[in-house]
């Protein structure tokens, strides 16, 4: 099928592309960045808009920069920019890492990461990466900007907090001290299918023991979220299996998986203790591997 009529924008300036915004919104105007999920709904027919704003030839929303303990990502920044480290230290190896797992390669190289949010799947790796790290959603409207953070930003299935005439301009990341460590686990159907769970894992060390722990649950409920029960488990713990194994039961017991059927239900929470015990036990694997050589 082909996309229906619609009227094409091309701004040059964040303060244009709000301003038309501004004037469609209520009329189904919609941002184009990478459109990954909007053209193939659009040539569906799933899609309508009367109206795209294509924000691509925006240089200042190119931007993918470290300003001091953040890193700052414009809303046209691709997901191909995080193959290789983008920042020194545990930030810059978690998001590389993490991309690999997004769809293939055609799609990275087009699709950006503030559209993922955006669109807001839960299966989205980037969304569940910003819940984790309490990322901040810069977004802009023709009348005022504002500061989103990414625990307030997620409000259900493929919604978010953006009303119909804002920008998604930006989203910062903490940049992550040289005493962290991470872990990511995912299980898909196939290599570039949509997760059907999925962990990041984030500690610092300290000493012999874990602070500030943070365990992301994304793929299984109608939005990613903290397990903050399970955090709780190991925060400034001395690191065994058998607690880390504790500590995946614990989120696969409080995960609510939007599965209709009670079967679909248990297979996911299964999933659930799989990706975070994976995900924690990468995470831990400098205390694992001392308490071994004692």
């Amino acid at each position: 099928m082909k996309p229906g009529k619609f009227t094409y924008y091309e701004p040059s300036s964040v303060e244009q592309a709000v301003m038309m915004l501004a004037d469609v919104a209520d009329q189904d105007g919609r941002i184009l960045a990478g459109g990954q999920t909007l053209v193939p709904a659009m040539a569906l027919r799933f899609a309508q808009p009367a109206y795209l704003i294509d924000i691509n030839g925006i240089a200042s929303l190119q931007q993918l920069v470290a300003e001091g303990e953040t890193l700052k990502i414009g809303a046209c920044v691709r997901h191909a920019a995080f193959h290789q480290p983008v920042v020194e230290g545990p930030l810059g190896a978690l998001l590389s890492t993490v991309v690999r797992h997004i769809a293939h390669l055609p799609i990275r190289n087009r699709g950006t990461f503030c559209g993922s949010l955006a669109n807001a799947d839960p299966a989205s790796e980037w969304c569940l990466v910003s819940v984790t790290l309490d990322a901040t959603m810069q977004v802009r409207s023709q009348d005022e900007a504002r500061q989103v953070p990414a625990a307030s930003f997620f409000l259900g299935y493929m919604t978010t907090a953006l009303a119909a005439n804002e920008l998604l301009e930006s989203v910062s990341l903490p940049v992550l001290s040289q005493h962290c460590s991470f872990g990511f686990e995912e299980v898909s159907r196939r290599a570039g299918d949509f997760a059907q769970a999925m962990s990041l894992v984030v500690v610092e060390h300290d000493g012999d023991r874990v602070r500030n722990v943070r365990i992301g649950l994304g793929a299984v409920e109608t939005t990613p979220r903290r397990m903050t029960d399970a955090e709780a488990m190991i925060e400034g713990q001395s690191v065994t299996q058998d607690l880390i194994d504790a500590v995946a039961w614990r989120a696969s017991a409080d995960a609510i998986p939007s599965d209709i059927s009670e079967e679909g239900q248990q297979y996911r929470r299964h999933l659930v203790n799989t990706v975070v015990r994976r995900a924690l036990t990468k995470a831990c694997a400098r205390f694992l591997a001392a308490n071994k050589g004692e």
